[in-house]
């Protein structure tokens, strides 16, 4: 990545949950899966938190896949929800990529529908930022940069309260209908473990990894 920010290294590094934890509160969606929330259920153990995968789907017979750009959400709660166009790019390149290097062992990507592809958009989901001050720097702190930063709130802007949760739906590229859906998010160790990682990069490779043992799952069900 050639630019990054203060506000980039919020949205990864100091990571924002806001989706609750089980114990009655109601669960608050980003409405990336539209109708699918409904049919949610727990998913499998040291899966994702929960999922709905289409009843009679072999998803064996899917050898490819068609990957969207991720797409980020922020939270209502979020008091600032504005981001420069730049930094939207570099962080959905950077999540791409990493998703890319996560899968491709088990996956061939290509750019065209076909009997044996699907196609996968997910998107992260939660975002959280206050809102900057008019003197603060927000777009020359390297993408690098210790998370130690943003737990101190670099430049006085910005500053992370927790993790950011992700939303995954699965279609057919020949038919369009949605063949799985999936909603993740932190585990409770991942505070710990995420401090005391120093780029966004690693950030993205988590979220690869989980979505890739979302696809492993489910490859699971049809064995």
């Amino acid at each position: 990545m050639k630019r990054a920010a203060t506000i980039t290294l919020a949205l990864v590094l100091g990571l924002a949950l806001t989706v609750s934890m089980a114990s009655g509160a109601d669960k608050k969606y980003s409405g990336f899966l539209e109708g699918y929330y409904q049919n949610l259920q727990p998913g499998p153990e040291g899966g994702v938190k929960e999922r709905w995968l289409k009843p009679g789907v072999d998803f064996n017979k899917y050898k490819k896949i068609m990957l969207d750009s991720a797409v980020f959400f922020f939270s209502d709660e979020s008091a600032y929800k504005g981001i420069d166009p730049q930094d939207m790019k570099d962080l959905a390149d950077g999540l791409n990529k990493a998703v890319v290097t996560a899968v491709k062992d088990k996956s061939i990507f290509v750019s065209e529908p076909g009997p044996d592809v699907v196609r996968i958009r997910f998107a992260i989901t939660g975002l959280k930022q206050n809102k900057p001050g008019v003197s603060a720097v927000t777009s020359v702190i390297p993408i690098g940069l210790a998370i130690s930063l943003v737990k101190k709130g670099a430049g006085g802007s910005w500053s992370g309260s927790g993790a950011t949760s992700m939303e995954v739906m699965v279609l057919d590229t020949m038919t369009n209908d949605v063949i799985a859906a999936a909603v993740d998010e932190r585990t409770a160790g991942f505070t710990d473990r995420f401090s005391k990682w120093g780029s966004a990069d690693e950030a993205f490779k988590f979220w690869a990894e989980r979505l890739k043992k979302f696809v492993e799952d489910v490859e699971a069900v049809s064995k």
